[in-house]
């Protein structure tokens, strides 16, 4: 019996080895990226990812816990701004801020989560226009210890995440195309405003010539 017993603690002890060994070798960076075609200019884009006061109308993990507590810097956009969140089991708690930011090309954001657990990331948007066509692609790379390593075996951390991060992207996609939709339709009313004054102002100076005594 106790040869057994030293047998199975020594399978043990083979396999454990075997699954540190084999989670050593994982990446040392978890990189998560996923791209969406906006039919709307960057310049319309780039300030729902350079403004946290804009997050809201595309942030995925919001509609995940509407009721969670978010803080943002006085200056809510651009480089050194910051904003923080503490919500329920479903979007933890954590602070990201603006660490680069290329005007309607590229933000940059340095992301600390706190809990559930604490783990550090870099999330990155970038937009690249084509013909009034904005790719934005949203990439996340966080680094990964052993015991994340460990649990990459068991989880696929890229189907997990990777759907938030697509739906972010449709929600953006959206508010993008709203805004460029809206922005046109203003641009054509101040066009057409404008015409119309002068017209009716060619037209009021042609009433002005007419009454002109000879």
């Amino acid at each position: 019996m106790k040869n057994v017993i030293l047998a199975l603690l020594g399978v043990a002890t083979l396999s454990v080895g075997a699954i540190l060994g084999k989670a050593s070798m994982e990446p040392d960076v978890l990189h998560i990226e996923r791209s969406i075609i906006i039919e709307a200019p960057a310049a319309t884009v780039f300030p729902f990812a350079n403004d946290y006061a804009n997050w809201g109308a595309w942030d995925p993990w919001r509609a995940k816990d509407p009721d969670q507590k978010t803080t943002m810097s006085e200056t809510t956009s651009g480089v050194g701004a910051w904003t923080a969140w503490e919500g329920d089991e479903n979007v933890g708690k954590g602070k990201m801020s603006i660490t680069d930011s290329v005007e309607d090309s590229k933000v940059v954001q340095d992301l600390n989560f706190i809990e559930p657990f604490e783990s550090h990331a870099v999330a990155t948007l970038t937009m690249v226009e084509t013909d009034g066509t904005t790719k934005v692609t949203w990439a996340f790379d966080s680094d990964q210890d052993l015991m994340a390593k460990l649990a990459g075996m068991f989880m696929n951390m890229d189907e997990m995440l990777g759907p938030d991060f697509q739906q972010g992207l449709k929600n953006l996609k959206g508010a993008s195309e709203t805004a460029a939709a809206e922005a046109a339709a203003e641009a054509e009313a101040a066009a057409e405003a404008e015409a119309a004054a002068e017209a009716e102002a060619g037209e009021a100076a042609g009433d002005a010539e007419a009454v002109v005594p000879d």
